[in-house]
């Protein structure tokens, strides 16, 4: 999982299908949905690309796409907004939106 900071977001999110998870270290539901995405991260290799922002030390990115609440996954292709999921969910339907930007 590619980490994202203000330096390189916008030219990692730039090209393709990016999935980005926004989370917190002291968020639980955020840890539950870590390995769910990792999950994710394997079996869309090469398709899909999959990073993450820590909005603790990247503030700037979760303010400018208005994160409200953790954790939040938005999905870009080519660099542009498809959707989001905002709280824990299901693999299921997070694969539902990937199908989506592939």
């Amino acid at each position: 999982m590619i980490e994202l900071t203000n330096e390189n977001f916008k030219s990692e999110i730039s090209e393709g299908s990016v999935v980005v998870d926004f989370s917190a270290s002291w968020c639980a539901p955020c840890k539950m949905l870590k390995p769910v995405i990792e999950k994710l991260e394997v079996e869309y290799e090469g398709k899909v690309k999959v990073g993450s922002v820590d909005i603790d030390k990247d503030n700037d990115i979760a303010a400018e796409f208005g994160i409200k609440g953790v954790p939040t996954v938005i999905f870009f292709k080519n660099g542009k907004e498809i959707d989001r999921n905002t709280g824990f969910t299901t693999i299921d339907k997070l694969e539902k939106i990937i199908k989506k930007i592939i």
